[in-house]
Protein backbone atom coordinates (compact mmCIF):
# COMPACT_ATOMS: atom_id res chain seq x y z
CA UNK A 1 0.00 0.00 0.00
CA UNK A 2 1.55 3.20 -1.22
CA UNK A 3 0.61 6.97 0.94
CA UNK A 4 0.48 9.74 -1.28
CA UNK A 5 -1.06 12.02 0.74
CA UNK A 6 0.46 13.78 3.71
CA UNK A 7 -1.77 13.47 7.28
CA UNK A 8 -1.32 15.04 10.61
CA UNK A 9 0.74 12.38 12.64
CA UNK A 10 1.57 10.00 9.79
CA UNK A 11 5.18 8.81 10.10
CA UNK A 12 7.05 9.24 7.48
CA UNK A 13 11.03 8.67 6.70
CA UNK A 14 13.60 11.28 5.40
CA UNK A 15 14.82 10.17 1.73
CA UNK A 16 17.04 13.22 1.12
CA UNK A 17 19.33 15.15 3.36
CA UNK A 18 21.60 14.89 6.02
CA UNK A 19 18.99 13.13 8.28
CA UNK A 20 18.35 10.46 5.42
CA UNK A 21 16.82 7.03 6.45
CA UNK A 22 15.88 8.87 9.95
CA UNK A 23 12.02 8.85 10.61
CA UNK A 24 9.52 11.63 11.46
CA UNK A 25 6.23 12.41 12.47
CA UNK A 26 4.24 15.30 10.85
CA UNK A 27 3.10 17.51 12.98
CA UNK A 28 1.10 20.14 10.54
CA UNK A 29 0.54 19.94 6.67
CA UNK A 30 1.22 23.31 5.09
CA UNK A 31 0.64 22.68 1.44
CA UNK A 32 0.72 19.13 -1.42
CA UNK A 33 4.42 19.92 -0.99
CA UNK A 34 5.79 20.95 1.96
CA UNK A 35 5.43 19.81 5.78
CA UNK A 36 6.45 19.87 9.22
CA UNK A 37 8.11 17.31 10.79
CA UNK A 38 9.03 16.22 14.10
CA UNK A 39 11.33 13.80 15.85
CA UNK A 40 10.95 14.60 19.70
CA UNK A 41 14.70 14.52 19.67
CA UNK A 42 16.82 16.78 17.22
CA UNK A 43 13.74 18.41 15.77
CA UNK A 44 11.54 19.22 18.65
CA UNK A 45 7.24 20.33 18.22
CA UNK A 46 8.77 23.87 18.96
CA UNK A 47 10.97 24.02 15.76
CA UNK A 48 9.80 21.56 13.68
CA UNK A 49 11.87 20.79 10.05
CA UNK A 50 10.32 21.93 7.09
CA UNK A 51 10.25 19.64 4.16
CA UNK A 52 9.40 18.84 0.93
CA UNK A 53 7.20 15.60 0.85
CA UNK A 54 9.08 14.65 -2.48
CA UNK A 55 12.44 14.10 0.27
CA UNK A 56 9.64 11.59 2.65
CA UNK A 57 8.54 8.16 2.41
CA UNK A 58 5.37 8.02 3.60
CA UNK A 59 4.48 5.12 5.49
CA UNK A 60 0.77 3.75 6.48
CA UNK A 61 1.65 3.77 10.23
CA UNK A 62 0.21 6.26 12.10
CA UNK A 63 0.26 7.80 15.06
CA UNK A 64 -2.69 8.01 16.01
CA UNK A 65 -3.12 9.52 20.10
CA UNK A 66 -0.47 11.96 18.87
CA UNK A 67 -2.87 13.20 15.60
CA UNK A 68 -5.68 13.55 17.96
CA UNK A 69 -3.99 15.87 20.39
CA UNK A 70 -2.60 17.55 17.86
CA UNK A 71 -5.55 18.24 15.43
CA UNK A 72 -7.25 18.78 18.65
CA UNK A 73 -5.11 22.00 19.53
CA UNK A 74 -3.82 19.53 22.77
CA UNK A 75 -0.52 19.82 24.65
CA UNK A 76 1.99 17.16 23.02
CA UNK A 77 5.07 16.58 24.72
CA UNK A 78 8.14 15.71 22.93
CA UNK A 79 8.76 12.60 24.79
CA UNK A 80 5.77 11.40 23.39
CA UNK A 81 6.76 11.66 19.47
CA UNK A 82 9.78 10.23 21.06
CA UNK A 83 8.51 7.26 22.43
CA UNK A 84 6.40 6.31 19.42
CA UNK A 85 9.35 6.91 17.01
CA UNK A 86 12.09 4.75 18.94
CA UNK A 87 11.51 1.75 17.39
CA UNK A 88 11.83 3.25 14.00
CA UNK A 89 15.06 5.39 14.89
CA UNK A 90 16.55 3.13 17.22
CA UNK A 91 15.85 -0.96 15.91
CA UNK A 92 17.17 -3.18 19.27
CA UNK A 93 20.14 -5.07 17.93
CA UNK A 94 19.82 -8.92 17.11
CA UNK A 95 20.03 -10.80 20.27
CA UNK A 96 22.97 -12.77 20.47
CA UNK A 97 22.70 -16.36 21.57
CA UNK A 98 23.26 -17.12 25.15
CA UNK A 99 24.26 -21.32 24.84
CA UNK A 100 27.73 -20.11 22.98
CA UNK A 101 28.50 -17.90 25.98
CA UNK A 102 28.27 -21.14 28.35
Amino acid sequence: MRVTTPEIGAICQSRQGRDKDRYYIISEVLSEESVLVTDGNFKRLASPKKKNVKHLKLLPEKAESIALKLIGGEKVFDTEIYSALKNYNYPKPAEENSDDKK
